[in-house]
C-alpha cells in the first residue's frame, strides 16, 4: 500500500469511530483484502484457512476498533492484530501436518483378503447342531439364498432365517467376536 492508501483508511477509520457505517464497511472492506494477501503469503502449509484468520481479524478490528489511537497510522495496527491472529491459528493447529491422500496413495499398501481355510470353516461348523450347521452350510459355503434352503430342507423361510442367526451367533461367540464377526 502507499502512503496515500494508509491515509484513506486512517480517514474511513477515524468516520467510521465517529458513526459513519458507510465509511466503516469500506473500511472493513479494504482491510479484508489487505489481510488475505498477508495471510496467504504466511502461511505456506496447509492447516491453516488464509479465510479464518480474516475473519478473526475482522472480528478482533470491530471488537476492539477504539484502541485504535488516531493520531498513528492505522495499517501497522491491522497488521500486529493480523499477525497475533495468524500465530493463535498455528497453535490450534499444533504440530500437525495434513497430507491430501491423494498425494501419498500410492504408498499405501492394499488391504490383503481375509482367507479362511476349509479346515477353520469345517472346524466353526462341527461346533453346531445338525440342524444349524446345514442351514449355515447351504448359505454361507454353498452360497443358496434363504428360498433355496427352506426349499432343499423342506422347512419355512422364517425357519431358515432363525437357524442361520443363531448359528452365525454361536459360531462369533466360540471365536470371540461380539456379533457375528465384527468386533
Amino acid at each position: 500500500m502507499t502512503g496515500n492508501d494508509e491515509a484513506e483508511l486512517s480517514r474511513l477509520m477515524r468516520a467510521a469511530i465517529a458513526g459513519d457505517e458507510r465509511a466503516y464497511a469500506d473500511f472493513l472492506r479494504r482491510t479484508a483484502a489487505l489481510v488475505r494477501g498477508f495471510a496467504r503469503r504466511k502461511i505456506v502449509q496447509g492447516g491453516v484457512d488464509p479465510e479464518d484468520v480474516v475473519q478473526e481479524t475482522l472480528l478482533a478490528i470491530h471488537v476492539k476498533r477504539h484502541t485504535w489511537r488516531q493520531d498513528l497510522a492505522v495499517l501497522p495496527w491491522v497488521y500486529a492484530i493480523a499477525r497475533f491472529k495468524l500465530i493463535d491459528a498455528f497453535r490450534r493447529r499444533g504440530r500437525r501436518i495434513e497430507i491430501e491422500i491423494d498425494d501419498i496413495a500410492e504408498t499405501l499398501a492394499e488391504p490383503e483378503a481375509e482367507t479362511v481355510s476349509e479346515r477353520d470353516i469345517n472346524r466353526a461348523l462341527d461346533r453346531l447342531p445338525p440342524a444349524q450347521r446345514s442351514v449355515v452350510s447351504a448359505i454361507s459355503v454353498e452360497g443358496r439364498s434363504i428360498s433355496e434352503t427352506a426349499a432343499k430342507f423342506g422347512i419355512s423361510e422364517t425357519a431358515v432365517r432363525v437357524s442361520l442367526h443363531r448359528g452365525l451367533a454361536a459360531i462369533a461367540k466360540r471365536f470371540g467376536a461380539k456379533r457375528f464377526g465384527r468386533e
